[in-house]
């Protein structure tokens, strides 16, 4: 049984099992760039995360987990200082609110990808967290069923890497 999640196109394992994930609407990529909707080829670590308090209960996983509320969001402006870091509102550069109204950050990881030093426009919150449904495609996360994801944070490990192979 592998510690290692491995992801290939619609499908990742994990645990001896596989599941379903969706991933950027442009696909993979080996040039990560802001906004390209692509989803980086690479090994990742999951590093932190957040949850909805009001929607969901904590997700049991090895590392930090904060509930989040309205004021919450995540700076994709790669012309600031805090360019892929949590911030607060109000926040007057370019930012996505981490508490939707879709149910897609219910439950999200942050990954260590271009985190936490981060190169200007190689891409801000790839994530991993809730999906819209099978195939649907994200901005470049990677997405899972909320109850497969609750599956995997449960059996995670310090060890454990994401692993991309676009």
């Amino acid at each position: 049984m592998t510690r290692d999640l491995v992801v290939t196109r619609w499908q990742a394992r994990f645990g001896g099992r596989r599941f379903p994930v969706s991933i950027g609407r442009t696909g993979f990529t080996h040039d990560k760039r802001e906004g390209d909707g692509a989803t980086p080829v690479g090994t990742w670590r999951l590093m932190r995360g957040g949850y909805r308090p009001d929607r969901v209960t904590k997700p049991k996983t090895p590392f930090p987990m904060r509930p989040i509320g309205v004021r919450d969001l995540w700076s994709d402006d790669p012309d600031t200082p805090d360019y892929n870091h949590a911030v607060r509102a109000p926040y007057s550069a370019s930012h996505e609110k981490l508490r939707r109204a879709d149910g897609l950050y219910d439950i999200f990881i942050v990954t260590d990808w271009n985190w936490p030093d981060a190169t200007p426009g190689k891409g801000s919150a790839i994530f991993v967290h809730c999906w819209r449904g099978p195939r649907k495609p994200t901005a470049g996360c990677l997405a899972f069923r909320p109850d497969h994801l609750r599956w995997i944070l449960a059996r995670w490990t310090h060890r454990s890497r994401v692993i991309i192979k676009g």
